[in-house]
């Protein structure tokens, strides 16, 4: 189950799993996407007597950074774009049949797969440096999947979600307070992250595990349309390539939309 880099506390049934990479700002391997899945699983079928989770990053510089660009370093066609996009499917979607209220308490960078895990989350707890948002049109050149667009748009909004995504700008602790994307700004989220799951860990467990699943019906129905050509399309070109070097070289990219 969770690797040593997704550390795992209960504490009277409240379930605080940290990624910990902070010397990486939290980015995200394969094998923390892996763990923090069975982790859900686990929950979802009461193998671990949990009235709440919560999500956090080590450190006071991120909540997590995206995943681990490195490991995009092998990819050698469409097969391993669909496969890295089902994989994150299938750990966001464990993480949304979570039957108990999920929270994730953020400091800094919330970025990528980071951003795309506390938007799965029930609520989002915040410190006021937070910086939120999925920058790949000016970093990778890569692009979400149809269910990571249709979570987004849940959560904000179309015009908001595609208003961010395009101008590849990060959302700040008073404009995402402002917008809904967060429910608190406040000087150590994941203290009040705590005091809010002991609080909602007292409410009636079948009427949140309803509610959580019906929303979770209801968003689903975008997964009926087909996004396979757009992912292909983006992480096989030779702008992801040029990217992902790029962003690993700590360089600006050279786009050419190819």
């Amino acid at each position: 189950m969770p690797d040593e880099l997704l550390r795992i506390d209960i504490d009277d049934g409240i379930v605080v799993a940290t990624f910990d990479r902070p010397e990486a700002r939290n980015a995200l391997t394969f094998g923390m996407y892996t763990a923090l899945a069975e982790l859900c699983d686990e929950l979802r079928e009461r193998r671990i007597d949990a009235r709440a989770l919560v999500l956090t990053g080590s450190g006071e510089k991120a909540f997590a950074a995206g995943t681990d660009i490195a490991q995009f370093r092998d990819f050698d066609g469409a097969d391993d774009a669909l496969a890295y996009e089902r994989r994150m499917d299938r750990v966001l979607g464990a993480l949304e049949r979570v039957p108990v209220p999920t929270l994730a308490a953020i400091r800094g960078a919330c970025t990528g797969g980071g951003a795309a895990i506390s938007a799965c989350c029930d609520l989002r707890i915040a410190s006021a440096d937070l910086a939120w948002g999925f920058p790949i049109a000016r970093t990778l050149g890569n692009c979400l999947s149809i269910d990571n667009l249709a979570r987004l748009v849940a959560l904000l909004g179309e015009a908001r979600t595609r208003e961010i995504i395009l101008t590849a700008r990060l959302v700040r602790g008073e404009e995402a307070l402002a917008i809904g994307l967060v429910t608190e700004i406040c000087d150590d989220p994941l203290v009040r992250a705590r005091e809010l799951a002991r609080s909602m860990a007292a409410h009636a467990p079948l009427t949140v595990a309803a509610t959580k699943e019906g929303l979770r019906r209801l968003r689903e129905r975008a997964s009926e349309v087909d996004g396979d050509d757009l992912i292909v399309q983006c992480y096989t070109s030779a702008d992801f390539r040029e990217g992902m070097e790029a962003f690993l070289a700590k360089r600006k990219p050279a786009f050419r939309g190819a």
